[in-house]
């Protein structure tokens, strides 16, 4: 069993990632900022989700302090943290705030590990561009692309050594659907199929997420995957 702290879990990422961690028995904390306001669905995710436990604490990502007070004595940290409609550069505050957190335990006590959902906008089509590049993209869009872009820089300037990091990207498209139980894998280039097309359920996603937690295969990295 690990020990999972999980913001953003009541997103459409974040409560798949919580119901296949509970899934395989791991024990998560669901880090929001107003308990209240977490959905029953999610609140009671651990009911007939096999040996998983869930709890609910209140912390904010974009607090450092917070961060720490909310990941301490767990083993792994994940965000699936998004903006919504606000500001998209609280993407990058979210990641300088969870490395900040992490660090600030210092060194008496196991750090634990750090996996965060990254955007696709940053991963590059086969042979070609980024998959976003400026030319007819939404303002809306490009500005989160680009704070996505700038949080995965931010972390690849941490060094592994100080805080165990990955960062998991999705395809170019994603949504709700089946969960297959398979995936391929990939690192900084889109993953297509023999069509040309790169995507993925969320729930295949989650599925990928909890994988890199058991298995701790990318740190200092980012990846991501596809069907």
């Amino acid at each position: 069993m690990t020990k999972i702290a999980l913001f953003g879990a009541t997103g459409t990422v974040g409560s798949r990632v919580l119901r296949e961690a509970l899934r395989r028995g791991h024990e998560v904390t669901a880090v929001v900022r107003d308990p209240a306001r977490l959905p029953d669905s999610v609140s009671g995710a651990g009911a007939g989700a096999g040996a998983g436990a869930v709890v609910v604490v209140r912390g904010d990502v974009l607090d450092p302090a917070s961060v720490a007070a909310a990941v301490a004595g767990h083993d792994v940290v994940v965000s699936a943290f998004g903006p919504g409609r606000g500001d998209p550069t609280a993407l990058v505050t979210a990641a300088k705030s969870l490395i900040g957190g992490v660090r600030s335990l210092g060194t008496n006590v196991p750090a634990p590990r750090v996996v965060i959902v990254g955007g696709a906008g940053s991963l590059r089509t086969p042979g070609g561009p980024p998959v976003l590049d400026e030319a007819g993209v939404p303002a809306a869009v490009l500005a989160v692309t680009h704070a996505h872009r700038e949080a995965l820089d931010y972390l690849r300037t941490v060094p592994v050594e100080q805080v165990r990091w990955t960062c998991l990207t999705p395809p170019a498209h994603i949504a709700p659907g089946e969960r297959t139980g398979t995936y391929r894998l990939g690192l900084d280039g889109l993953v297509v199929d023999e069509e040309g097309r790169s995507r993925i359920s969320t729930e295949d996603f989650a599925l990928a997420l909890v994988d890199e937690i058991e298995r701790d295969g990318h740190a200092g990295r980012r990846f991501t995957v596809a069907h």
